[in-house]
């Protein structure tokens, strides 16, 4: 079982920067996937940063050049540091962990507000 504990959402003007945290716990130290999913209100889940165990980063179209996704082996820990947040940013981010296994974990969210 693998648990997954976020940090790091909030209440930021337009422009503005956040850094989101994931780091989780049991489990292999290697991963299939790891990364965020998010979803706004009246909205289906969507991919929004992923990194795969192999090194392959993934982006979806409306993040690049915005969203990058890091991790730190060590700690078994993903960060997704979100530039030139929009409103549009304003959802629910969930961290995301998939095992060789193909077994998916996800986090209990955390709440991201763009907002004046």
């Amino acid at each position: 079982q693998v648990q997954l504990v976020e940090s790091g959402g909030g209440l930021v003007q337009p422009g503005g920067s956040l850094r989101l945290s994931c780091v989780a716990s049991g489990g292999a130290l290697s991963f299939k996937a790891m990364g965020w999913h998010r979803q706004a209100p009246g909205k289906p889940r969507e991919e929004v940063a992923v990194r795969t165990g192999l090194g392959v980063l993934r982006y979806a179209d409306s993040v690049k050049d915005r969203f990058t996704i890091s991790k730190d082996s060590a700690r078994k820990a993903v960060y997704l540091q979100m530039d030139r947040l929009g409103p549009e940013d304003t959802a629910v981010y969930y961290c995301y962990y998939k095992a060789w296994t193909d077994a998916e974990f996800w986090g209990q969210g955390t709440q991201v507000t763009v907002s004046a």
